[in-house]
């Protein structure tokens, strides 16, 4: 499955390290924005492997490191919650410029407790998702022992988690304590899908029932069994991310879109490089441009899918009005290509000065067929509809579309 490295910046300019994982058809239906777990990174197994299960369900998934950790940039001393917060709003707007804005809102541990704050600055989510996640943030000082005392007489202390050591701040528990969740939860306003094991001993299972209980309808809880709090077990991943994806498709079926608009509405989304993945209606499917000219030749070019378009709907007519003839076509074949030529090399032209489109269209009909229902047929292709519009007027109106607040 396509994955690759990116990069953007925080509020403070900090370089924040991200990964984009894509399904094997590189157009996913919907994509997902995950938040890792107090201290985790990006890289974290079982993050890994949930992304791969939403990818084979044809979710694309950004997963990133925090301010601090992993591979980003920043002083993990100078982080808090809110700033985590913060971090997860710039990367849905990375997101949403390289991409689309995600619908799907994943967090880990404190990172649930950080994507259910976010969704209420992300417009485009429609489900949210959180795996051992504390109703309250605040549940993470329980596991700073006696650093406690230290940072609230000194200002600061280190502290060893999972054989690493980190600097926290006396800012970081006053923010803590600061954020309250139940009013952010019953507010939520979204699909929300609640992960847990009965015998997690890192965020016990009451975080879960709280969480459950402040949120509205449509919610959902899923057990985890005998799984720990970071889902050692790959199977237990692997089970969230398939559980997951089944779940979030409810919610962004892409027939309930704003962007697939309405029937015959056509979206093209093209990223940093010529790769251009196209929603038409319920149908996804990827352009590009050959290698010679800069791209990784992914798809069809513009052109090719402009002759596409006229070969199918010469193929499609000329199978109607066969049908309602009752003649014997049992299949059509359209070449076609497309080329530039000088105006004055084009004997039935308008054009006079410059050069004009060309498209050879070679048509074979093939059956049991009279000379006379071939060269009807014949005429009948020039009358497909794509046939048409390239033939008449054509108006483009374009315009800037604006973009959320």
């Amino acid at each position: 499955m396509p994955s690759k490295k990116l990069y953007f910046e925080n509020p403070e300019g900090d370089e924040l390290a991200a990964r984009l994982d894509l399904p094997d058809s590189g157009s996913p239906c919907a994509f997902a924005l995950f938040a890792h777990c107090f201290t985790c990174s990006k890289d974290l197994r079982a993050v890994g492997a949930i992304s791969r299960a939403l990818n084979r369900q044809d979710i694309g998934v950004l997963r990133f490191d925090f301010t601090g950790l992993g591979e980003s940039e920043g002083d993990f001393a100078d982080t808090n919650f809110s700033s985590n917060v913060d971090d997860l709003v710039v990367a849905a707007d990375f997101l949403a410029e390289r991409h689309e804005a995600p619908r799907i809102l994943v967090g880990h541990s404190l990172g649930g407790a950080a994507v259910l704050q976010a969704a209420h600055q992300i417009d485009r989510v429609k489900a949210v998702s959180t795996i051992g996640a504390p109703y309250d943030p605040e549940h993470v000082t329980r596991h700073l022992n006696d650093a406690i005392e230290d940072i609230k007489s000194t200002g600061e202390a280190q502290i060893t988690l999972a054989g690493r050591t980190f600097t926290i701040r006396k800012q970081f528990l006053e923010d803590l304590a600061a954020t309250k969740m139940e009013e952010t939860i019953r507010t939520l306003d979204r699909a929300l899908l609640i992960f847990h094991s009965p015998i997690d001993q890192i965020v016990g299972v009451d975080n879960a029932a709280r969480i459950f209980q402040a949120a509205k309808h449509p919610k959902s809880f899923v057990s985890l069994d005998d799984a720990n709090h970071l889902l050692h077990d790959r199977a237990d991943a692997e089970y969230v991310g398939v559980v997951m994806g089944a779940w979030a498709k409810k919610y962004v079926d892409a027939s309930d879109t704003e962007e697939s608009g309405a029937e015959g509405a056509v979206v093209a989304r093209t990223g940093e490089a010529y790769q251009t993945h196209i929603q038409a209606g319920p149908h996804t499917f990827v352009a590009d441009e050959p290698e010679e000219v800069g791209g990784d030749d992914a798809g069809p070019t513009p052109y090719d899918l402009l002759l596409s378009a006229l070969g199918s709907c010469t193929g499609m007519t000329l199978r109607m009005y066969a049908d309602r003839k009752e003649w014997p076509l049992e299949e059509t074949l359209v070449h076609l290509s497309h080329e530039k030529i000088h105006a004055e090399d084009c004997e039935n032209c308008e054009t006079e000065a410059g050069k004009v489109d060309r498209i050879r269209r070679e048509i074979d009909v093939r059956g049991n067929l009279s000379e006379d229902q071939r060269q009807r047929l014949l005429e009948i292709a020039n009358k497909c509809p794509v046939h048409r519009t390239l033939h008449s007027e054509v108006r483009v109106e374009s315009s800037l579309r604006e973009r959320a607040a």
